[in-house]
């Protein structure tokens, strides 16, 4: 199997392979604090994550019912930075059967990729620290390329860079954002139930759902058995 037909997964980072709700709220808790706001409770601000840090922020500023000038945001968003790279396992763990999933998806010949909205240092950072960075043959964050989720070209441009095949690739999220950027890229996509997302994720319609890692290898399976009866693009 050469570099350039091999099958890929692409994965979503925070709410789909680890639980990082606690320590990104827990940032932006002390950003808010810093500004004197009060702090969030974490189970009303798990979904306000998804979009990246710039945009937790306003979101949290929002629900605080502050508002913010560009200039502000610029400032609290590399307080943020610097504050969660100090912080990025404190509360942070893989969601259950990940470890097990990723071993049956590389046994079978797939490439595995980090397409995230989060900034890819810290990405590749938390990945590292929760032992599975080397799994993956491209980590790729909200600032890698000049577009980011929804934008489809954010998980095109990552399989062409993990050296995956764009007509045997599949998407696993927990978002709004990837499961409309892999609609939009023509790529199926897999929904996990446990992330971050104020919306159901069946509302979201992804082409699979899950609510255990130990579903996910038959799911990418049956998702590119349907996809072989397409033409090719």
């Amino acid at each position: 199997m050469n570099a350039h037909s091999s099958p890929i997964v692409v994965f979503d980072l925070d709410g789909t392979l680890a639980e990082t709700a606690g320590d990104l709220i827990g940032t932006l808790n002390v950003v808010l604090a810093r500004d004197g706001q009060a702090p969030l409770p974490l189970e009303q601000a798990r979904d306000l994550l998804g979009a990246g840090a710039r945009a937790l922020i306003q979101r949290g500023f929002s629900v605080a019912g502050a508002s913010l000038t560009p200039e502000r945001l610029e400032t609290l968003f590399q307080d943020f930075l610097v504050y969660y790279g100090e912080h990025l396992t404190d509360n942070s763990y893989l969601f259950p059967g990940v470890v097990e999933a990723l071993d049956r998806l590389e046994a079978a010949g797939f490439r595995l990729a980090i397409c995230t909205n989060k900034v890819e240092s810290h990405a590749v950072a938390l990945l590292n620290a929760l032992g599975i960075g080397h799994r993956f043959c491209t980590i790729v964050g909200k600032e890698t390329f000049a577009f980011s989720k929804p934008d489809p070209r954010h998980i095109t441009a990552t399989i062409e860079r993990a050296g995956g095949d764009l007509r045997r690739a599949v998407m696993v999220g927990d978002s709004k954002a990837d499961v409309a950027a892999a609609k939009a890229a023509g790529i199926p996509v897999v929904g996990v139930t446990f992330g971050y997302t104020p919306v159901p994720m069946r509302e979201l319609a992804p082409d699979w759902v899950i609510e255990h890692f130990d579903a996910l290898p038959d799911a990418v399976d049956a998702l590119l058995a349907r996809e072989t009866v397409k033409p090719a693009a």
